[in-house]
Parts: structure tokens; sequence; C-alpha cells
């Protein structure tokens, strides 16, 4: 028999809250006590006894409907459950014991059964047993099947990806607060380019991940939503403090250490401490936390040529291999609430984090070229919550203010060096910067957003209906690059080693009297509305829209410079008399007209509607066998990162002129050609060479009916409780379109793209450099198979246990592996490219485990499996160059591919398939210090086998347009992704 039976459950949670559904005795009072704070919500049966509590904190509640009714039950994070309080049903509950009605007894978690959505929860209790890398909370996530959960292996950068879209697709709602980062990929603020957490784990107390087919209330996601509810303080006084560290000692060599015979000196520490308590019993409570990190993250520098370094410098050669990035982090949480009546909720809450660290070390960039970086993100929270029996209303206001700074570690000349010949554009090292490794990116603003939930609706049926509305001013800053450095490309040829003198070089040339900083003053709207129908016992629909509407002024208002136009509308050099650059253009299919703006020709997408539809059906109305599904389409946005080249490109421009090389000839004199000059080191004297002018200056265009990128989800699937375990099963299909791509609008005379096997990079706009132009274009398909089983952790059976099984098959129209990289240069337009596949694991497995042992000791462990990512790229093998964009073949003989290399092991029995193997392990030793004084120490043993993840690959696709039988394979002394076996030690104490 299971706890909560007779009526539908509807998730109608936008943010954190819990809501509870179900029957009680007809116009019955039923009440919801909050055990560890005291806090009190009522509503009213219906005279049909239906009755619904929404927007109920997480947590142990004592629910009742009268005497004889009691319940005890936990509600978890974002979350609608159903509870019977009939007395018929409260006479079986306790008759079969599955229920307490006192305080001192367990409570039983009530589980989420009918909902359309595709997710699961993760809870305090894997939090605390599941062994981990970090401190970094969104971890856990890829227990949930379609999320996968990443540690670069050559930045030690953490990121989150759901199925074949970029990890800026997602968001993170914590406490309802969405923490969407407007002019940087990672998703959410502080995630880009950082190995640090976005919020202290200390502060989590769980949460849920939703991969598709979330509600209208979710906004600015196209992928997956987290939904994480904090820890608030309660009745009684509860602290924390922890540190863990680790060091070189305690680790493995990684494989490039191995082929280097020594070890990269590493480290790191976490510590951190939270505190929370009442400030009036049942009444007002606070809750703080504080997390900090300093890490030294081992990583290599890899030639991505094999067999030529002997061909390099010396000074070049000896910054290949292993090389370290140092890290700190401060991440601070507070949070006060006061009820000061069972009708209101008060809360103020606010996070501060900040960083620094050394990156962009690792790969073909050398420690010469590392980045210092300074990262913050700050948010404020006030919310009021206001209840009565029919109806919930929360109002609350937000600000935030994130930043994230960049800057070269050593400022002036850099060098990368290139293989020349067919491979020219093949970068064997960079030991220095360009003008782009400086940025200020950053966001900062206020939010204002009312939700409304009427609860107490009937119509053939009972109906929950949300609605809200958010207006958000939020002001975006990003500068694209610096005037400080300069990278001069060194030609490398097999017979003759590094030329003297550099072929080419890119610099930062500034316009005087103009700031080379893009700002905008973005407004955002956004409402929906939201109808949870329960038609009956057994079937639940879900029918919900919402609509949103953004300005961003510095892209609606910009003007096109008036000497750029004038310049498409003058005679192209290249082309006969009478024939200017726009009728080139236009011959190649590219309408300048469309790029152009005057400042009152582009508007703002006004139809950017998302309807969505779900529905489950339970069969028996037992909640043990459950259908569910749904379709619907969710918009993200364009990141303003993308949105503002225009801008800064015209301002701070960053021009490549060329030398005559021998081994790379160029005619002096022609498209930004020099006769090289010992000066031009200075990077003033560069400067100084196209001040006044637009040589070389690249001009960047977007599209003036740009739209908003979004993806249309479908789901079917069936949920089943089989004894203590709570499985299911979805097929979950997502089709993403629209994303923002720029490539190269330049043509030649007659219009052509390619001629003699090359692009018409020297053919730009006359008297300026290249023209990049911006179009909405880039999709991703993937279709999964989604199988989940948990078997919850309670006191009584001592042990909990999760598997997530993947099946993914993904398809992208872009040969780039970074799903971040906007840029798509291989073929004349996005509509050219072929779809191949993306770099997501075929099958993925994820098992956890977790044990109460004797003597106050606590296990757990991780498995994670999952076959080779493909290796997305373009190949050359020996393709004629056509000329033309043929299928998936470019005019330059170029194929894009996207192929998996063998697999580097098996796990237990079967051949060598998988590319990514894991194993971790906890133990925690809990003892009593004294009184309600606790300690504990713990050890974590990460990839207990030592198993290596290889990320960089080897490639050689072969030749006289044949493709190699395995033209891809891992390299064996490259970065590796996670960790090598390694022993963290952590010692704590609570009360």
């Amino acid at each position: 028999m299971t706890l909560a039976i007779g009526t539908s459950a509807i998730s109608i949670a936008a943010s954190s809250d819990a809501n509870l559904r179900g029957h009680a005795a007809a116009g019955a009072v039923v009440t919801a006590k909050q055990i560890a704070t005291g806090a009190v919500r009522r509503t009213k049966a219906d005279a049909d006894g239906s009755y619904a509590l929404v927007g109920l904190p997480p947590g142990t509640y004592q629910v009742d409907a009268g005497a004889g009714t009691e319940r005890t039950v936990t509600l978890t994070v974002a979350s609608t459950a159903t509870l019977d309080l009939t007395a018929t049903a409260a006479v079986a509950a306790n008759a079969t014991n599955l229920n307490a009605v006192t305080v001192t007894a367990s409570a039983v978690t009530l589980q989420e059964v009918k909902t359309s959505e595709v997710g699961t929860d993760v809870s305090l209790r894997q939090i605390d047993t599941t062994p981990q890398a970090s401190r970094n909370f969104l971890q856990f996530a890829d227990i949930v099947p379609g999320v996968v959960f990443t540690r670069d292996g050559q930045t030690g950068n953490t990121s989150l990806r759901s199925g074949a879209q970029a990890s800026s697709a997602i968001n993170v709602y914590i406490d309802g607060v969405g923490q969407k980062n407007y002019v940087l990929p990672g998703g959410v603020t502080g995630q880009n380019g950082s190995v640090g957490n976005p919020f202290p784990q200390l502060a989590i107390g769980e949460y849920k991940v939703i991969t598709s087919n979330y509600k209208a209330e979710y906004d600015q996601v196209s992928s997956a939503a987290l939904v994480a509810q904090t820890k608030s303080g309660t009745n009684e006084f509860h602290g924390d403090v922890f540190g863990d560290f680790t060091d070189t000692a305690m680790r493995a060599e990684t494989p490039a250490e191995e082929a280097a015979g020594k070890k990269t000196s590493s480290h790191e520490k976490n510590y951190g401490f939270d505190l929370g308590g009442p400030i009036i019993q049942d009444k007002a409570h606070f809750f703080i936390a504080y997390e900090g990190k300093e890490f030294v993250t081992p990583t290599t520098v890899v030639p991505g040529v094999t067999g030529v370094t002997d061909l390099l410098p010396a000074s070049v050669q000896s910054q290949i291999g292993p090389a370290a990035q140092p890290f700190r982090e401060n991440d601070w949480f507070g949070k006060i609430d006061y009820e000061p009546t069972d009708k209101d909720r008060f809360e103020i809450s606010g996070k501060y984090r900040d960083e620094t660290q050394v990156t962009g070390v690792g790969g073909i960039t050398t420690a010469s070229a590392a980045l210092n970086v300074i990262n913050y993100d700050k948010r404020f929270d006030m919310r009021w919550d206001h209840s009565a029996y029919s109806w919930f209303n929360r109002l609350q206001v937000t600000f935030e203010d994130a930043s994230y700074e960049p800057t070269p570690a050593v400022l002036g000349a850099g060098n990368s060096y290139t293989l020349t010949g067919a491979q020219l554009n093949t970068t064997i090292l960079q030991t220095g910067n360009s003008p782009l490794a400086q940025q200020n990116k950053g966001q900062k603003g206020p939010s204002l957003q009312d939700d409304l939930t009427f609860n107490d609706f009937e119509w053939h049926g009972d109906h929950v209906i949300k609605m809200g509305v958010k207006y958000k001013a939020v002001d975006l800053t990003a500068l694209d690059a610096g005037d400080s450095n300069a990278l001069f490309n060194y030609a490398v040829t097999t017979a003759g080693g590094t030329e003297a003198i550099p072929y080419s070089v890119q610099f930062g040339s500034p316009t005087p009297g103009q700031s080379p900083v893009a700002r905008s003053s973005d407004k955002q709207f956004g409402t929906y509305i939201q109808d949870d129908w329960a038609v009956n016992d057994k079937l639940t629909l879900n029918l919900g829209i919402r609509w949103d509407y953004e300005e961003t002024p510095s892209y609606l208002n910009y003007v096109t410079p008036a000497n750029v136009v004038a310049a498409f509308n003058s005679q192209d050099p290249n082309a006969p008399a009478g024939q200017t650059y726009a009728q080139t253009l236009a011959k190649g299919g590219v309408n300048i007209n469309d790029y152009i703006s005057t400042g009152n020709n582009r508007s703002a997408p006004k139809n950017n509607f998302a309807p969505r539809f779900g529905f489950s059906y339970d069969l028996n109305g037992d909640e043990n066998h459950v259908i569910f599904g749904g379709i619907g389409r969710s918009y993200d946005r364009n990141l303003y990162e993308s949105l503002q080249v225009e801008q800064t490109k015209s301002v701070l421009s960053q021009p490549t002129l060329y030398f005559n090389t021998p081994d790379v000839p160029c005619t002096v004199g022609v498209n930004s050609c020099y006769t090289f000059d010992p000066s031009f080191l200075d990077i003033s004297a560069l400067q100084a060479l196209v001040a006044g002018s637009n040589t070389g200056k690249e001009v960047d265009m977007v599209n003036n009916n740009i739209k908003t990128p979004y993806s249309d989800q479908f789901s079917i699937g069936m949920r089943n409780k089989i004894g203590e375990w709570n499985t299911s099963a979805t097929v979950a299909v997502v089709r993403s379109y629209d994303g923002l791509v720029y490539t190269l609008g330049n043509r030649y005379p007659d219009g052509s793209f390619w001629q003699n096997g090359s692009q018409p990079w020297g053919n730009g706009i006359p008297g300026f450099g290249s023209l990049i132009i911006g179009n909405n274009g880039l999709e991703t398909r993937t279709t999964q198979l989604l199988l989940s089983a948990e078997k919850p952790y309670t006191k009584e059976s001592h042990w909990g246990a999760t598997i997530a099984y993947t099946y993914s098959h993904s398809r992208q129209n872009n040969d780039n592996s970074d799903p971040t990289d906007q840029y798509a240069f291989d073929y004349e337009t996005i509509g050219h490219y072929p779809f191949i596949g993306s770099g997501v694991a075929k099958q993925r497995l994820v098992m956890t485990g977790n044990l109460d042992g004797p003597w106050g000791f606590v296990f757990g462990g991780k498995l994670t499996l999952s076959t080779p990512i493909p290796d997305v790229n373009i190949a050359f093998y020996g393709l004629p160059a056509t000329n033309q964009d043929m299928g998936a073949v470019s005019g330059g003989g170029g194929q894009p591919v996207a192929i998996a290399p063998p697999g580097n092991g098996r796990f237990l029995i079967g051949g060598k398939i998988f590319g990514y193997r894991d194993i971790d392990l906890q133990a925690t030793k809990n003892f009593k210090i004294y009184g309600n004084l606790n300690g504990f120490v713990r050890i974590d043993l990460l990839n207990a086998f030592n198993w290596n993840n290889y990320v960089n690959y080897l490639e050689t696709w072969g030749s006289n347009g044949v493709l190699n039988k395995t033209p891809v394979i891992y390299n064996p002394t490259g970065n590796i992704s996670g960790y090598p076996r390694t022993l963290r030690v952590s010692l704590g104490m609570n009360f």
C-alpha cells in the first residue's frame, strides 16, 4: 500500500517550493507545520474534499485535517506530492505504520511521480555521501540521465551540459532566482572558464534537475533547468566546520607527467563553515555559510602537431610538458527569514563570490601565455510570501552584479608557431596572447517578479492556476579586447624549421576618443500562465504558455559607421570598373542591406510565445505505474558577447597584417602585406602603421532581424514503483534552432566563395579587412533514451542507490567540438554545413550507492562509464578542391567529421569500449566529542583504479581521398578528464 492515494499530484512549483495536494473531509481546515522552524500554513478543503497547499519550503511537516488525520511527511524541492487526509486513509496508514504522528518518529518522504517533467531530485543525503572531487554542488547533477558534469582536463574548469546543446543553454534557479549569464557561456554567472563553485555547497539543501518539458514558469532556458533550495535556520542552533586537503604526494602522476619523468607541484584545499538558528522561536531564523578554495591545478602543454617540436626554438621547446595553474575563491551566503503570521513569510538573502586564478595554460598554450582572471558574483534577494485559503502570492526583488575580467599575465609581443603546407592553419604552440585575451564582461541590475497562484478552482476537475510577471533592468558590459598585446605568427617547415621573421601579426588598434567598452541597458519582460488540471484521480494535464521580450539597445540602436557604408558602395578594387563591393557581395548571395543598421531599422522579437503541454496518467490510481509525456517550446537568449562585436570591433579593432616571407609569401602593398621591419615588434609601431586608416580592420555585422534561439522538446515515458525502487524510462527528443553564428562574408569579384581551393580572406571590404556576418542558423538534434532507478535511503534500511543510463543520438550542423564557439568559417554559409555527430558520448552509465556501516561509519561509491566522445572537426585527406560546397565536402576539399576514437579500456568484462571510466569511493567516520558536539573524518578516493580518461586526440585523416581506417586515437601523453587517482582527507565538526 502506498501512503498517498486517491487524488492526482500536480507539479506547480516554478522555483524550489514544495506543494501538497490531496483529499480531506469537506470544508476541513488543513494545517501544515514545519517541524524545524514552527512555520504554519493553512488552507480549507473544498466541498468535494480536495485541497492544495502551495509555496511550502521543502522540509518535514506535521500535516492534519482534524483529529485522527495527523501525518508527518517530508516534501522535496520543486515538487508536488499527494497526501490523503481522510479518516479512512489515516486508519489504513497508521495500521501499516507508514506514517508517524509525532515529531520524534521518522517522516515518510513523499515522492513526486505524477509530473510531465523529465527530471530527478538530488537529495542532501546524496550530496553528503557521494564521493566528490570538489565542493561544486552541480557535480551531483550527473546522476540524472541526460546530464553530464565535466572537469576539463586541460584547465580544471568545470561545466554542466545536457544533450548536444551548449552549457550556455542551462539555467540554475536558487530559491527561485535564475542565475543566468547574459554575456558569457557557461549557463550561469561565474561558471565560464572557472574551476570554482557557483554557490557554497554547505548552503544547498537539495535540488531538482529537469532536462526537458519544464513548466511555463521557467524562463531563459532551452536545455536543463536546475532548481535548488538553500538551507535555512531552524529553532535549534546548528553549525558545521570542515576542511579537506590533497596534494602532489596524494595523487598519481598524469600521463604527461609520466612522459616527462616528473610531477608538477599541486594541491587542493577546501574549507568552510555554516551556522544557523533562531532569532525568535517559531518566527525568525538566520543562516550563514562560507566556503573557501585554494587550488594549484596541474595541466599539460601538448603540441598541436606531433613530430615537429624539434623544429621549434629551444626556448619554446622547454615550455612543453607539465604546467600549473593556481586558483583561490571565497564564497559566502546568508539568509534571514521571518514569519509574523501563518499567512506571511519574509526572506532576505545574499551571496558573494570572488575568485582569482591563473588559467589558459595547457594544450598548445604555454605558461607564458597564461591569463590572470578576476571573477566575482554578487546577488541580493528579498521576497514576501502571502497565503490565503484559496490563493498564494510571492513578490520578489533581486539585484545582481557579476563580472569576469581576464588579463594576459605577460603584456607585449607574443608568438604562435604554425605548421605550413596543407595544414597551414594548424598551430603547434602558442607562447603569447593576442589582443583578444584581455576582456571585461559583466552584468548588473535589479529585477522585480510577482507570482500568483489560485489553488481552489473547480471545473471538470481541480485546477491550480499559476501566473506571473517579471521585469528586469540589467546593464551589460563587454570589453572584447585590449591594445597591450600582439601575437606574431611564425611559419614552421619540415625542411627549414622555424622562419626567422613572422608571416603575420594581430594586434589591438584603438580609435582615439572612443571607448572600447560596449554597454547596453537591457530591459527584459516575461509573463506566463500555467493551468495544472487534475481531470480525475488518474489523469493530470499541464497546460501553459509564456511570452518573453527583451530589448538590447546597443544592438537595436546601433548605427553602422558611415565610412563602412561608403566602403560597401565604393569600387571593388578586384572587380571590373563600376562594380561596387556591395554588388560583389550580392553576386555571392549576401545582401549587405540586411546588416547595415540605421539606428531605427531593427526591432526586438515580439513573437516569442512558448506553449507547453504535459500529461500524466496513473494507470491504477495508486501511483505505482504512471505514464507521462509532454511537448513544448522554450526560448533562451542571444549572449551579449556575440551581439556586441559590431560595436567593439569598430572601436578597438584587431587588424591582421601580413609579411612577405619565403615560406608564406605575399605581395607587398596588396591586402595588408608589408616588408617586415624589426621595429614592428614594438606594438606602438604597429599601431602607428595603421593610425588614421582602416587597414586590416575587421568589420563584424549582425543581421537586422536576429531571432531568439529556442528548443522544441518532446518526451514520453513511464514511472514504476517496484518494491522499494522507483524507476523511470523515457524517450526524450530535443531540437534546438536559431543559434547565432558568424561566417565569412567576403566574396571574390564574381561572387564566388571558393577559388583554387581557397576562401576570399584577401578580398575584404575596400580599405578595411574582412567582413564577418552574424546570422541565426546553428541547430542541434538530440534523441535520448533515459533510464533511471533509485532506491531511496531510509533509516530503516540503512542504504540507498541510484542508477542512471543514457543512450544519445545527437547531431549538429557545425564541425566545432566546442558548442559555445559561434564561429563557422569552413563553408560559405551555415546552411551549407552538413549535420554530423556532436561531442556527446553515445552511452553513459552512472551508479551511486551509500550505506550506514557499523561504529558510526558511512560509506559511499560512484561508478561512471561512457563510450568515447567523438572528435568533431574538419578532415583534409586529399579530397579534390571542387571550389563549391557540395554535400558533405567543402569547396576546399574538407569534410566535417565526428569520429569517436577507439575505447581505451574495459570494465570487468568485454572489450576496450569505454572512453571514460571512473570509480570513486568515500568512507566517513562520525564520532561524538561532547554533548551535541560531533566530529567526523572522511576519506575520498577518486579514480580508485587510476584509469586514464584521455581528452586530447591524435589525428591522421588519410591521403589521396581515402580516410584512414582509424583516423582518430587518444593522445596517450595528453590531458585527462577528471583526476588521476587522488586521495582526499576531510575533517570536521558539527553541533
